[in-house]
């Protein structure tokens, strides 16, 4: 089975981090994700809740604002509750387990980060371009020119 979710959008409210009564993080936060036009050739929004634990709840809290271009990896759960009414209800959420920046911090910054809960680090898209420029310099590269066109297949 898979159960695997990828949105991208703006946070419609500042994500708020809370700690359980068994000591866990976790902050909650809605995406507001647009959909294709639909009939009468108008975008519609979908508000999307998010839940996230631990590191990536402290990563949302501490970096994004209300507003905040974000994209989440993670999943969908159902909760099921009873309201004060004592009316069964279901609710829809995304357990996020990856986050990262879609837009720039400044004007001329085109870096994007993010935190991956799995391997518990932060990515920097920066680092990484640096790295791969630096292979380059240096002549480690994955591929080998093939200088014979004699030989093609096609």
């Amino acid at each position: 089975m898979l159960n695997m979710i990828a949105i991208m959008g703006r946070l419609t409210n500042t994500p708020e981090l809370r700690t359980t009564t068994s000591g866990k993080e976790v902050c909650s936060f809605d995406i507001a994700c647009e959909r294709s036009y639909s009939a009468n050739g108008q975008r519609e929004t979908d508000f999307l809740p998010c839940v996230a634990w631990g590191k990536t709840a402290q990563f949302v809290s501490q970096y994004f604002d209300k507003g905040s271009m974000i994209a989440v990896n993670g999943s969908l759960q159902t909760r099921k509750y009873q309201d004060k009414q004592g009316n069964n209800r279901t609710a829809y959420e995304i357990q996020v387990r990856e986050v990262s920046f879609c837009g720039s911090k400044a004007p001329d910054s085109t870096s994007t980060r993010g935190f991956d809960e799995q391997t518990e680090s932060y990515a920097s898209e920066a680092r990484n371009a640096q790295s791969a420029q630096q292979a380059a310099e240096t002549g480690t590269d994955d591929f080998a020119v093939i200088n014979d066109d004699e030989d093609l297949p096609f």
